[in-house]
């Protein structure tokens, strides 16, 4: 059974930090494309950073210098560590894997960003 399970979210101050993890299992995941999404209210789910297989990153401009992504394949996990965060950070957080037309997501975890 597959599986993605999101970890980390919580409520910080602005400028303060979080690392999301996300745990995989019941499927390849060192052959498998990782991603982080994130979907405020009212808003639609957006691409927040992505990591190949091969480990090539990338992120929405938004985060570029403030987020890393990362993957541990003998773990299979892929984390999320957010830096200077800021209210527009505010979101639910989802870990999507996929590998051609094969995709699974996570069912997401909560950050919010206030003071």
């Amino acid at each position: 059974q597959v599986q993605l399970v999101e970890s980390g979210g919580g409520l910080v101050q602005p400028g303060g930090s979080l690392r999301l993890s996300c745990a995989a299992s019941g499927f390849t995941f060192s052959s498998y494309f990782m991603s982080w999404y994130r979907q405020a209210p009212g808003k639609e789910r957006e691409l927040v950073a992505s990591i190949s297989n091969s480990g090539v990153k990338n992120y929405v401009d938004s985060v570029k210098g403030r987020f890393t992504i990362s993957r541990d394949n003998a773990k299979n996990m892929v984390y999320l560590q957010m830096n200077s965060l800021k209210p527009e950070d505010t979101a639910v957080y989802y870990c999507k894997s996929q590998r051609l037309s094969v995709y699974y997501w996570g069912q997401g975890t909560q950050v919010t960003v206030s003071s």
